[in-house]
């Protein structure tokens, strides 16, 4: 059976959950269960340059893309920015990645992770995270068979680009999942940072960053205590 014949029937199993918004998640789970790894995940880049979770394939993927998120470092942003796989088993995160690994260590049973890049496609370009419980297992994953799972992906987010269906919000319905209305709170609090404190934007996520990691939260957190009044911009705390 061809991977493109696996990946359909992989698809074809996971029924749930259901919903246009909730592609990613199944897509994650699919990929999974093909390439036989623990857990996956999927994100994209707006138009704005914001990184932006689609879904993933459990808790533990969502965390671990958290993580990464709250570090501003790992295999995910490494693998977009030289347009290669990443792969890199426990002493390799540790090494490349050390803030981002003692969250991964800490919050989520993962101990090597592989980073695809995908797109440039009709619905932009983004990556597949897929996460392994023991470190030495990355050394049994079929590279050629990941890289082809993330064509997959990527053709069926296409698919769900071109040919909807689109909510009144406008974009593919995958763009108005849960993760990604999540994350977008973390954008909207950081123009209300920018404009009370008068910085760009960059500096009021790297204030939030720092906020979050001198409180061992995540920068999702900090975003909403924000946004709800829970906090103000004049408490966050800089950089160690």
């Amino acid at each position: 059976m061809s991977i493109a014949d696996r990946f359909a029937a992989a698809m074809a199993e996971v029924s749930d959950p259901v919903g246009p918004e909730l592609l990613p998640v199944r897509l994650s789970r699919a990929a999974a269960a093909v390439l036989g790894v623990d857990a996956a995940g999927l994100g994209l880049v707006s138009q704005h340059g914001h990184w932006l979770p689609l879904g993933a394939g459990g808790d533990d993927a969502s965390t671990a893309e958290r993580m990464q998120f709250t570090a501003g470092e790992g295999p995910c942003r490494t693998a977009r920015a030289i347009g290669q796989p990443v792969l890199a088993d426990e002493q390799e995160l540790g090494r490349r990645w050390p803030a981002f690994t003692e969250l991964l260590r800490s919050r989520t049973p993962f101990r090597a992770v592989v980073a695809l890049p995908l797109g440039p496609a009709p619905w932009g370009t983004g990556a597949m995270d897929l996460y392994l419980r023991r470190s030495d297992a990355l050394t049994g994953l079929d590279v050629f068979a990941a890289t082809a799972v993330g064509e997959l992906v990527s053709a069926a987010l296409s698919d769900a680009t071109v040919w909807g269906p689109w909510p009144p919000a406008g974009g593919p319905a995958f763009l108005h999942g849960p993760a990604t209305r999540a994350r977008s709170r973390v954008w909207e609090a950081m123009g209300r940072v920018s404009m009370d404190l008068d910085v760009p934007s960059e500096e009021a996520l790297a204030l939030l960053r720092a906020d979050a990691a001198a409180a061992g939260r995540t920068v999702d957190d900090v975003a909403v205590d924000l946004l709800t009044g829970r906090r103000g911009t004049a408490d966050l705390r800089p950089a160690r």
